[in-house]
């Protein structure tokens, strides 16, 4: 596998796939250039999603963040053509990209992108309570 910057998004087989379970990624070294400026913008991505049959690799998602680094992009853009790559190599049953960009100007820019493939809903949230039912709170 190259250790350069690229495009190329590899997977691997889901090695439960009877299951949904959540995957979380943070990549808090991304970095892109503002398209009007040309100045470096640093952002924090965290990846959420719930594979179908396919899930990311690892370094090949390391390489192709890399690859945007001399790249000019707008923060909803970049947020969305990653989404758009990550859900084509994927196809996940549920994939949310949530891009924290660090100030510029004063301000904080959070994009968030989601995909959900057609039909599928998660299962619900089941709340798990300290033994006993004891509270956090001191009282």
């Amino acid at each position: 596998m190259t250790t350069q910057p690229n495009k190329v998004l590899e997977t691997f087989p889901n090695p439960n796939p009877a299951r949904d379970y959540h995957i979380h990624m943070e990549i808090p070294e991304f970095t892109c250039l503002c398209p009007k400026t040309g100045q470096p913008d640093f952002a924090t991505l965290i990846l959420d999603y719930i594979a179908d049959k396919q899930c990311v690799e690892l370094k090949s998602l390391k390489l192709y963040m890399w690859s945007f680094r001399e790249e000019g992009h707008f923060h909803e853009d970049v947020t969305n053509r990653i989404l758009d790559d990550l859900v084509a190599a994927t196809n996940p049953r549920f994939m949310r990209l949530t891009a924290k960009f660090y100030v510029r100007g004063g301000v904080f820019t959070n994009v968030i992108a989601e995909h959900r493939q057609e039909g599928w809903q998660p299962a619900p949230f089941v709340e798990l309570t300290r033994f006993g039912g004891q509270s956090n709170t001191r009282g």
